[in-house]
């Protein structure tokens, strides 16, 4: 199907525009970097920034925003490079802070993705919060999509229920999925993964406390968030996240540098990309912290380009317009030094891990066990500075899980 809205622009103009013209406020993109006291590293979806007017403060644009927020996530790192997953991303957003309720934003969310995007309702499906021990189905969000004609879904474990962590502000969600299957739609988005969730919808309307009980916010709230780069990968007909436009400078030289199988390619390309905007707001690598997620990001790529040994090609041979492109595209050209100063940062962490390497070389061939136990990888950690992957990585065992990283930083991430 041939859809009137698909490059990244317009899509990007075609949702503001929707929701300008009723009423809402466009906000400036926020740093990845979450505000403190946030419990997260990065900001993992555009509501991080808006907590304290979700939690009842004046906001000084009003009661109806909209936005485009750059994000990052590691929980799902082990589904990066699968047709959906992406570390770094975007979402198109939209707050009502105690003004309209769900119903309205459902329905005004059905109207774009059918008039402004040209999807047809029939590859459409939703997902309702079902209720729990604590509270019952959200009937309202149910009512509405079948007052609407969306086939929906009841869910129950836990799903459809959004939260900014184990505690703060909380509530059900109902969340949109798009068909992305050959033929006419079936199952559920619980039973057949060619339904991709683009947006959710949430009813903000709880607080959690320590002891894990539910009270009222001072106002209700409906906080959206679509995956702006999903959105695009079924506008434009391709078949993942890697292959729309935004993805293209990627394409044109990643391949050309190096033989990968195509998993691999889209994670180095990933990375690297998350690496740049990382470092784009003013993140350096470090043995811990935000730092130790760049870090890791980092040395996963060289990881992979080095596990046939050493690659013909090195980040060097990054062109400078790729760090250019991916820092404007994240609204971040105003980085101190520029392009530039991103790629030296990318270089020393590179040297600094073949550096790491050679001496790790040198220790690994002074010892004679075959099978390493525990406490081998601990010495190898606390006396030489050798991490677990790279010691794996030496020894030509090159696991690419990302537990290294989880393991970190899962609490926090």
């Amino acid at each position: 199907m041939t859809h009137p809205v698909t490059g990244y622009r317009s899509t990007v103009q075609t949702f503001f525009d929707f929701y300008r013209s009723r009423g809402h406020e466009p906000l400036p993109g926020e740093s990845l970097i979450a505000p403190p006291g946030d419990p997260v590293y990065f900001t993992t979806s555009g509501m991080h920034h808006l907590t304290p007017y979700l939690e009842g403060r004046e906001h000084p644009q009003g009661r109806r925003l909209v936005g485009l927020q750059r994000c990052l996530r590691t929980t799902d790192l082990d589904e990066v490079g699968d047709p959906t997953h992406l570390t770094v991303f975007e979402m198109l957003g939209t707050w009502s802070l105690g003004d309209y309720g769900g119903g309205q934003s459902l329905r005004w969310g059905l109207e774009l993705l059918r008039d402004g995007f040209g999807l047809s309702p029939r590859s459409l499906h939703a997902t309702v919060f079902g209720g729990d021990d604590s509270l019952g189905p959200d009937t309202e969000s149910l009512e509405v999509w079948q007052e609407l004609g969306v086939p929906v879904e009841l869910t129950y474990g836990g799903e459809n229920w959004w939260s900014n962590g184990p505690t703060g502000p909380c509530g059900p969600d109902s969340e949109i999925f798009v068909w992305t299957g050959s033929g006419d739609p079936s199952g559920t988005p619980t039973t057949d993964p060619r339904w991709v969730e683009v947006w959710n919808h949430v009813m903000m309307r709880h607080r959690r406390h320590e002891d894990g009980s539910l009270s009222a916010l001072p106002q209700p709230n409906v906080d959206t968030g679509l995956g702006l780069d999903r959105l695009l990968t079924i506008l434009q007909g391709t078949d993942s996240v890697y292959d729309c436009d935004v993805f293209v400078p990627w394409r044109q030289v990643v391949p050309r540098l190096w033989p990968l199988e195509e998993r691999e390619l889209r994670i180095v390309m990933d990375h690297l990309r998350s690496c740049i905007a990382i470092i784009g707001d003013c993140v350096l690598p470090a043995s811990g912290g935000r730092g130790y997620v760049l870090r890791r990001l980092i040395r996963r790529v060289l990881t992979i380009l080095w596990r046939d040994g050493t690659p013909a090609c090195t980040l060097e041979d990054l062109p400078l317009e790729l760090f250019t492109d991916t820092l404007e595209h994240f609204g971040q050209g105003h980085y101190p030094g520029g392009a530039q100063t991103v790629r030296s940062v990318v270089l020393d962490e590179e040297r600094r891990f073949v550096e790491l390497c050679e001496r790790g070389r040198r220790v690994l061939e002074r010892m004679s066990e075959s099978v390493l136990k525990e406490q081998d990888y601990r010495f190898l950690h606390e006396t030489h500075g050798l991490p677990r992957e790279i010691v794996d990585l030496l020894r030509g065992r090159g696991d690419q899980s990302s537990e290294p990283i989880q393991s970190a930083t899962a609490s926090v991430i």
